[in-house]
């Protein structure tokens, strides 16, 4: 069992093809909520997903003509158009990470509001004002005592007082989130969630430019007895290594002999011929997306990096995140592009105009792209320098 999903977790490799994974939760108000491409890739890579009672209910039935599983009354009520907005699902949380709800969610209010129909408590013909009334409270703040508040200024504390009592005896009562998420797990292990005929959508209609950064960004792969980042290692490479400009100049040749989409390889040189008559580099025609799932390409890419580099490149992380937990808010938007800039050009040694070459040379595209990429490392490029000149004026 994980915490409440969130972006990039479908992402995580202890999740394998052919894998069951029931969405249940997911943060989307404090963290980037996990997305609809995320799913489908997921999806695409023969992973089975099924979703209920929450985020996993509403993802359910928005992509249920692309395969994904629901299970429960949420999922029934989204796919009807019953219900149709996040609010009916979403609670508060405390800001310390506990997993536990805080307030009460719609659609636990509106099964509450059924059962004391069924019970005679409540007139049906009350329950929409109630209902609408309890909607308006918003949803991080819809606690037990704010809906009992409302009852009761309504007028329905003969409807507070049932369900104060009815909890008392079972503090599950009306917990439809919770009947819905069991429900969906039993399903699951015992293996008897309904099959669907549905195919996944082809990579063609997710994998887009975000969704590549996106999976991109979450690689990681542990060596050396080091937790990394593949496209940290990537781009430190990009960045710090001399001969990185001869690994990007075979990358392509590799990917000119061998063309993703099935076509005719060629060499480089006769490729670049037929596109603009060898007129121009080949890092400046060709900008092919990096996929560093792949696993040829990141040996390719990452074929002259050393035990040393992959220290730094940890310790540059580790500094990255010191400054985030130092700084609230902090992220690499903060660094201004003149600090990565200098740092590039120091490192590299070339001037303003043979900025964008260079960029280009090592397949980071131009520099602007370089600067951006570059930001990463500034925390700890800067740290190591101030720590060197300390050294240095102690002699």
């Amino acid at each position: 069992m994980w915490p409440p999903a969130r972006h990039n977790d479908l992402f995580d490799t202890a999740i394998r093809d052919g894998d069951t994974v029931v969405l249940i939760d997911g943060v989307y108000h404090q963290a980037p909520a996990l997305r609809h491409k995320e799913i489908l890739a997921a999806m695409g890579r023969g992973i089975r997903m099924v979703g209920a009672a929450s985020i996993g209910a509403l993802r359910a039935a928005e992509l249920a003509p692309y395969g994904m599983l629901g299970v429960g009354h949420i999922y029934t009520a989204y796919v009807r158009g019953d219900i149709d907005g996040d609010d009916e699902v979403a609670v508060g949380q405390a800001p310390d990470g506990a997993w536990d709800a805080l307030t009460w969610p719609l659609v636990n209010l509106r099964h509450a509001l059924q059962l004391a129909v069924a019970d005679q408590v409540l007139d049906a013909g009350r329950v929409a004002g109630l209902l609408s009334a309890l909607r308006a409270v918003y949803y991080p703040q819809r606690t037990w005592a704010a809906a009992r508040a409302v009852c009761r200024s309504r007028g329905e504390r003969a409807f507070a007082d049932w369900l104060a009592e009815r909890r008392q005896q079972d503090r599950h009562f009306g917990d439809l989130k919770r009947s819905d998420a069991l429900a969906a797990v039993r399903d699951a292990l015992a293996g008897t969630t309904a099959a669907t005929s549905v195919v996944a959508a082809p990579p063609s209609e997710w994998e887009t430019a975000y969704f590549r950064r996106w999976s991109n960004a979450a690689v990681r792969e542990r060596v050396d007895g080091l937790e990394l980042s593949t496209e940290d290692r990537l781009v430190y490479q990009q960045v710090f290594d001399p001969a990185f400009r001869d690994r990007w100049a075979v990358y392509l040749d590799h990917l000119s002999l061998h063309p993703a989409g099935g076509g005719p390889g060629l060499p480089l040189a006769a490729r670049l011929a037929q596109v603009c008559g060898g007129s121009l580099p080949a890092d400046r025609v060709f900008h092919p997306r990096l996929d560093l799932r792949d696993e040829q390409t990141v040996a390719l890419l990452l074929a002259g990096e050393s035990a040393a580099d992959r220290r730094a490149v940890a310790r540059y992380a580790d500094a990255l995140a010191w400054a985030r937990r130092s700084r609230p808010g902090f992220s690499t938007a903060a660094i201004r592009d003149e600090v990565a800039r200098d740092l590039l050009l120091g490192v590299w040694r070339c001037n303003e105009r043979e900025f964008d070459a260079e960029a280009s040379a090592r397949g980071l595209t131009r520099a602007a792209s370089a600067v951006e990429a570059a930001k990463r490392f500034v925390p700890g490029f800067w740290e190591e320098t101030k720590r060197m000149e300390r050294v240095r004026g102690g002699r």
